[in-house]
C-alpha cells in the first residue's frame, strides 16, 4: 500500500489521482498506460502527416485523368438596368391623397420604403408617402397589406414603383435608399 504525498491518504497501485485530495500521484498512472506522452504524440502526428498526403496524392491522381471537364465561369457585374417596358401595365394616374393604386390583381415587385401599423391610421402613412414624393421618388403609392398574400397583414405599406421582375426592382433600389436607408425590395402577389 502507498499513500498520497500531499494527505498521506492512501492509495493502491497504479492510482493516478488521490480520491481525497486530488493530487496527481507520481508513477507511471493506470496499468498499461504510460505518463510519459513526449514522443507518442510525434508519431500520431505523423502517420496523420502520411495520410493526408498519400489522400491528396491519391485526389490528384484521379482528377487528372477526366477529360471534358468543363471550365468554371464566374459572372460579375453590378445592377441589373431597367428595361425600357415592363410586364406590368403602366401605373395609374395619381388618384386623392397623390398616391398611386397597385394595379388589381397583379403580381410583380416593388421597394418598400416604410411599413406602418393600420392602427396609427391611414392618415400617417399618406404623410409619409408625400415624404417620398417630396423627396424626389417617382410613382409612390400606399398598399393595405391585408389584401395581399406576401405581405403580413395589418400594416399600411408606402411603396415606390411598380416592376415585373425583382432585378428592375433592385436597380431601382439605391435611389429609393438615399431618401429611406431601409427601403427594401418586397414582391407583391395578390
Amino acid at each position: 500500500m502507498h499513500v498520497c504525498p500531499h494527505c498521506g491518504h492512501g492509495v493502491v497501485p497504479g492510482q493516478e489521482y488521490c480520491l481525497v485530495c486530488g493530487t496527481r500521484l507520481p508513477g507511471d498512472g493506470p496499468v498499461g498506460v504510460a505518463r510519459d506522452r513526449g514522443a507518442d504524440w510525434m508519431l500520431r502526428a505523423g502517420a496523420a502527416l502520411v495520410v493526408a498526403i498519400a489522400g491528396g496524392a491519391l485526389a490528384v491522381a484521379v482528377t487528372r485523368g477526366e477529360a471534358g471537364a468543363a471550365d468554371l465561369s464566374t459572372a460579375v457585374g453590378g445592377f441589373a438596368t431597367v428595361p425600357t417596358t415592363s410586364t406590368l401595365p403602366t401605373p395609374p394616374a395619381v388618384g386623392p391623397g397623390g398616391t398611386i393604386e397597385w394595379p388589381a390583381g397583379e403580381d410583380g415587385w416593388t421597394i418598400a420604403l416604410a411599413s406602418v401599423p393600420q392602427t396609427e391610421g391611414r392618415r400617417v402613412a399618406v404623410t409619409r408617402a408625400r415624404g417620398a414624393r417630396a423627396r424626389g421618388l417617382p410613382n409612390v403609392g400606399l398598399l393595405d397589406s391585408s389584401r395581399y398574400a406576401s405581405l403580413h397583414p395589418g400594416y399600411w405599406v408606402v411603396f415606390t414603383g411598380i416592376y415585373g421582375t425583382e432585378a428592375e426592382a433592385t436597380s431601382a433600389l439605391e435611389r429609393s435608399r438615399r431618401a429611406f436607408r431601409t427601403a427594401t425590395v418586397r414582391r407583391i402577389v395578390p
